[in-house]
């Protein structure tokens, strides 16, 4: 009797777990569904899977190696690619495929708030990519390297710029899945696609081998911190065939060790107008403005957005942080159409996704967990010069040095919770030993000076 009652026990005991085990599996199932299908209408293949962080160190590259090829056996993954000629672009290459169900409409608005942790999606790694580049005819170039890494991750002809003519609802669709500036999580169409639909399409590339030079664009990328204090750099730094800048670039009364030129300015509404107020201590009057100069943006958040439409309209904005201020004031005159570029979401994902995928990304705070400005401009620097080097970046030995060369007191350099410095200065030693770039970094007992 107690042999069957305890087997109708277990039975019992069998089918309560086996309903239970159904209910969880039911209740994920419908909660995935909810994730990965409700607001993606007009697309298929959509999937949000957990992330996986990749490890800080010199060997992030092959880590990142690892990660895209286990992401490309992921059953979600898109595995055709789109290749279309049309008259407004010529070039759209790398495309995800989908299924077509009818005129596609703005897929509604996903809230950074839904996600405790950066979602990763199939199309994650995948991005758009222009015409593939000219063979270059320079022996020194970092397209050259080697090291099998680095061509692995490394896309020559990845998407850099956004313009008009390569945007539409289908790739807002697409971008809408990313947080900014990596795309357009939690905004709102009508407040974004009619400013994409003033941005020119670049009539030349940004740079080009200098006439009677030896075929080759050599680059300078000028960053701003305190290692450059003393360090006598500045007529190394202008002997480059083009000078990169970003942020507040002090440059009177610091020329010895930061040089005088400045090819290409790179920044975002935040740190053109809020540099002047920081810097002001230091002389910083106005954003590098030389003539011919080519500026670029990185279209950080919204407010980016309301002010391209003042700056291309040669208007105050008329809305937002920067209301009833006038963008061009800031360009001192030099301000043209014809040189000024915006960076395009999937190459600023491209370079988090490959080479800076911080493990606070799995942070209560990863939204605003980014590369910074100076990141996304070595790598502008690295997909348009044959050689760069790296000036005023984070080294081993950053401790010695202030957080920003114009500054006279040495002080401690500060960590914010949206930049992992630690990782790019890794990341900037690994290029340098690996020769794809030339990192500045002084030597021995050399220490910034009090002065």
């Amino acid at each position: 009797m107690g042999n069957v009652f305890s087997e109708k026990q277990n039975h019992f005991r069998m089918q309560k777990t086996a309903f239970f085990s159904l209910v969880v599996v039911m209740a994920v199932s419908f909660f995935l569904f909810i994730l990965s299908g409700e607001n993606y209408k007009g697309e298929s293949n959509w999937k949000v899977f957990s992330r996986k962080v990749l490890p800080r160190g010199k060997d992030a590259l092959i880590h990142v190696v690892q990660r895209i090829r286990k992401l490309s056996l992921s059953s979600g993954l898109p595995t055709k690619i789109e290749r279309k000629t049309n008259k407004s672009n010529i070039y759209s290459l790398g495309n995800v495929k989908t299924q077509s169900r009818g005129p596609e409409n703005p897929v509604p608005i996903m809230n950074l708030s839904s996600f405790k942790k950066l979602p990763q999606w199939s199309f994650e790694d995948i991005y758009n990519l222009d015409a593939p580049l000219t063979p270059t005819i320079c022996p020194q170039s970092l397209r050259n390297s080697k090291d099998e890494d680095f061509q692995k991750v490394f896309l020559p002809n990845i998407r850099m710029f956004l313009h008009k003519d390569n945007f539409n609802i289908r790739e807002w669709n697409r971008l809408s899945h990313f947080n900014n500036p990596f795309g357009f999580m939690g905004f709102k169409y009508n407040d974004v696609m009619p400013v994409v639909k003033l941005i020119p399409k670049p009539k030349e590339p940004l740079l080009l081998p200098k006439p009677g030079g030896d075929g080759c664009v050599h680059c300078a990328v000028v960053g701003t911190g305190g290692i450059l204090n003393g360090s006598k750099m500045g007529a190394e730094i202008d002997a480059h065939d083009y000078v990169f800048r970003m942020n507040g670039a002090v440059i009177n009364g610091y020329e010895e060790d930061v040089g005088t030129k400045t090819s290409v300015y790179v920044h975002t509404a935040h740190s053109i107008t809020t540099s002047l107020e920081i810097f002001k201590e230091y002389g910083y009057k106005s954003a590098p403005h030389d003539e011919g100069i080519k500026y670029v943006l990185i279209p950080e958040g919204l407010r980016d957005f309301q002010w391209l439409q003042g700056l291309l309209k040669g208007e105050k904005v008329s809305s937002g942080e920067y209301q009833d201020q006038e963008p061009r004031a800031y360009y001192s005159g030099q301000f043209s159409e014809d040189r000024f570029y915006v960076l395009h979401q999937d190459f600023l994902r491209y370079v988090r996704n490959r080479y800076l995928s911080s493990n606070d990304l799995s942070g209560d705070y990863w939204a605003i967990v980014r590369p910074t400005n100076g990141a996304f401009t070595l790598f502008v620097a690295l997909h348009t010069c044959d050689t760069v080097s790296a000036y005023g970046f984070m080294t081993e030995d950053y401790s010695k040095y202030s957080n920003y060369y114009a500054e006279k007191l040495l002080s401690e350099v500060t960590f914010y919770i949206n930049h992992d410095l630690i990782l790019e200065k890794n990341l900037w030693k690994s290029f340098h030993d690996k020769k794809i770039l030339k990192l500045y970094q002084r030597t021995g007992s050399e220490k910034q000076t009090d002065s």
